[in-house]
C-alpha cells in the first residue's frame, strides 16, 4: 500500500468511531497538557525568583549569626553586635555601604486599621544596599538615624492595608507599640518571592528600634561591594575582620556565616529548577497512562477487525502493510491528542498569565512536546500492531 492509502484507510477507522477516538486521546491531552503547563509554570516562577533576586543587585553581600554545637557554641555564641557593625565599616577594603539590620514582628495601628508587620530596624543607606527605590517621599537621612526619630518607609502592601493607597500615605502616622511613627517615603512595589510579598514591611532607623522598640542585636549586616568581581575578595576579607572581633582561633569555626547575591540566586535557580523537574515528572505519569489507554483501544480494534485484516492479506498486503496501517492509527491518535493537549496548555497559560501567575512557555518544550506525543503512539502501539500483522490469512477469514 502507498503511504497516501495508509492515511487514508487510518483516517477512516479512526473517523468510525469518533467518540471512542476522542477517549482514547483524551489520556494524552490531559498528560501533554499537564506536562507544559507544569513546566511553563515551573520556569515562570523560577525567572520571576531570578528576576526578584537581581533586583537587590549583583554586589551584595548578607553576614548573619551562626549557631555552632560543642564547645565553641558557649564560648564564642552566635552574635553580631554593634562593635562587629562599625568595626565592618572602619576596616573592610572592598565595600562601599554597610547597614546593620535588626527585624521583629509587631502590630501596627493606623486609624481603624491594624495587624502584625515585619519591622526592620535600618540605617539610611539601606535602600542603596537593598537597590529598592523610593515610590512617594524620600528615603529616611542620617541626621533621623542619629535623633532616634520615630519615622518610617513602608512597602507598598503595607500602605494599601493601613492608609488606602500607597500615594496619600507619606505625612500619614501609625503606632507602632506606644510611639507614634510618621510615613516619610512608600517603596516601588517588588511583588511575591517565594510566595511571600516582599512589600509587606516597615522600615525605621536602627537607632530608634534598639532604643525605642526593642534592643535586640542584630539580625544581618547588609553590605554592598564596589562590584560583583571583588565580591569573592570582600566576603575572605569581612571573615577574616569578624573573627578577630570575636576572637576565634584557627581551629575554631566560624560563628557568623557570609551569604552573598550569587549564592541566593544560585539557591534558589536550583530550587525552583527542582520543583519544576519534580512536577514535570508527576504530570509525566498521566502520559503513561494515556499511551497504555491507547494500546487498549488498539488491542480492542485489532480483534473488532480480524476479518478485515484476513481481506487485506488475501488480496495482497503484506505484514509490513498492516504494521504500518495500525501503527499510524496509533501515532495519529496520540499525535491529535497531543496536538489538542498543546492548545489547550497555550490557553490555560494565557488565562494564568491574566491572573497573575508567572508563566514562561519554552518553544522547545512544545516541540518535543509534540515529538513524544508520536513517539509514545508508535512505542504504545507497536504491540497491537504486531500481533496485527502475525494474523494468518485463513484464519482470520475464518474468524466470526
Amino acid at each position: 500500500m502507498t503511504l497516501k492509502d495508509t492515511f487514508k484507510i487510518c483516517v477512516q477507522s479512526l473517523t468510525r468511531n469518533k467518540m471512542r477516538s476522542f477517549l482514547t486521546s483524551l489520556g494524552i491531552i490531559i498528560g501533554m497538557a499537564s506536562v507544559i503547563i507544569m513546566m511553563a509554570v515551573g520556569e515562570g516562577s523560577q525567572k520571576e525568583i531570578e528576576k526578584q533576586i537581581e533586583t537587590m543587585g549583583t554586589n551584595f553581600l548578607q553576614i548573619m549569626p551562626q549557631h555552632t554545637k560543642g564547645p565553641d557554641a558557649t564560648l564564642n555564641p552566635a552574635l553580631l553586635t554593634k562593635t562587629d557593625l562599625q568595626k565592618i565599616k572602619d576596616e573592610a577594603v572592598y565595600v562601599t555601604e554597610v547597614s546593620g539590620v535588626v527585624q521583629g514582628s509587631f502590630t501596627v495601628r493606623a486609624d481603624s486599621n491594624s495587624g502584625a508587620a515585619s519591622v526592620y530596624g535600618v540605617e539610611e543607606n539601606y535602600g542603596f544596599i537593598k537597590n529598592r527605590e523610593i515610590g512617594y517621599g524620600s528615603f529616611f537621612d542620617k541626621e533621623d538615624c542619629d535623633a532616634f526619630r520615630c519615622v518610617a518607609v513602608i512597602g507598598t502592601d503595607t500602605a494599601n492595608f493601613l492608609f488606602g493607597s500607597a500615594e496619600n500615605a507619606p505625612g500619614k502616622t501609625f503606632q507602632l507599640g506606644s510611639n507614634i511613627f510618621t510615613v516619610k517615603g512608600v517603596l516601588k512595589p517588588l511583588g511575591t518571592s517565594g510566595g511571600r510579598s516582599q512589600d509587606e514591611l516597615i522600615w525605621i532607623p536602627l537607632s530608634t528600634f534598639q532604643a525605642r522598640i526593642s534592643n535586640a542585636e542584630l539580625s544581618n549586616i547588609s553590605v554592598s561591594v564596589r562590584s560583583k568581581e571583588l565580591l569573592a575578595k570582600a566576603e575572605k576579607d569581612i571573615t577574616a575582620i569578624l573573627r578577630e572581633a570575636h576572637g576565634l582561633t584557627e581551629k575554631q569555626k566560624d560563628n557568623f556565616s557570609i551569604m552573598n547575591s550569587a549564592d541566593i540566586l544560585a539557591m534558589a535557580s536550583s530550587t525552583a529548577k527542582t520543583l519544576t523537574t519534580l512536577l514535570a515528572a508527576i504530570a509525566a505519569v498521566s502520559l503513561v497512562v494515556g499511551g497504555i489507554g491507547i494500546m487498549n483501544i488498539m488491542l480492542v480494534s485489532v480483534t473488532e477487525r480480524i476479518r478485515e485484516i484476513g481481506i487485506l492479506m488475501s488480496i495482497g498486503a503484506a505484514k509490513g502493510d498492516v504494521l504500518s496501517q495500525f501503527l499510524s492509527e496509533a501515532a495519529v491518535l496520540s499525535f491529535a491528542g497531543g496536538i489538542a493537549g498543546i492548545i489547550f496548555s497555550l490557553l490555560a497559560c494565557f488565562m494564568l498569565g491574566k491572573n497573575g501567575v508567572a508563566v514562561s512557555i519554552n518553544p522547545f518544550v512544545i516541540f518535543i512536546a509534540a515529538l513524544i506525543s508520536v513517539l509514545e503512539g508508535i512505542f504504545f502501539g507497536f504491540y497491537p500492531a504486531w500481533k496485527a500483522s502475525s494474523l494468518r490469512p485463513i484464519e482470520a477469514l475464518r474468524f466470526e
